[in-house]
């Protein structure tokens, strides 16, 4: 929600005549690249903050994964900032 605010605080311009932009395109950039570059789906998922839709599954995975998200983020930062 962080990206979302700014862009809404900025009032950066949407496609959508009327609306600001979304983070969403953000979000979706950086799936594709974690899956293109061989991260697993969970630490995508934990860094992006996303919730465990089954509550059985939610149940036994605690982990942030923090210390394995790490590595892969400092590489999306470089990504982000190379562009």
């Amino acid at each position: 929600m962080t990206l979302t605010a700014l862009l809404r605080r900025v009032k950066a311009a949407s496609d959508t005549p009327g609306r600001f932009a979304t983070a969403h395109g953000f979000r979706r950039s950086f799936r594709d690249w974690s899956s293109e570059h061989g991260y697993a789906r969970d630490l995508a998922e934990r860094a992006l903050a996303d919730t465990v839709a089954n509550k059985v599954e939610a149940a036994y995975h605690r982990t942030d994964l923090l210390e394995q998200r790490r590595p892969m983020m400092e590489a999306w930062t470089a990504q982000v900032f190379q562009s």
